[in-house]
């Protein structure tokens, strides 16, 4: 399966548009990891947790959007995009979407 932002592929022919594609996961905070964040917001520093939160929810979106395109024939998906939301206080969703396509 070929990932890409961009909208084409160079050398590459789409032979079927097959529509948008999606995955998403919501995640919540852990307590232990708020804590370590609010020790490094006072001393600076990467919220090395939380970076590897959105790694993981960043993987998952992809593999299910990725499944979804599998499903319906998809050899690549274009113009992907990645979009993050608040579901509730302490909660986010990470969502990630592309055109589904089959590249000759």
């Amino acid at each position: 399966m070929i990932l890409t932002n961009l909208e084409s592929i160079p050398g590459k022919t789409i032979t079927q548009h097959l529509g948008l594609v999606q995955g998403s996961t919501v995640r919540a905070k852990h307590a232990g990891r708020d804590i370590m964040a609010g020790l490094k917001n006072i001393f600076g520093g990467e919220l090395e947790a939380y970076t590897e939160l959105l790694q993981e929810s960043r993987e998952e979106a992809i593999s299910r959007m990725v499944e979804q395109a599998q499903s319906i024939g998809a050899n690549a998906i274009l113009n992907i995009r990645f979009s993050t939301s608040s579901i509730t206080q302490g909660a986010s969703e990470l969502f990630t979407y592309g055109t589904a396509v089959k590249l000759n």
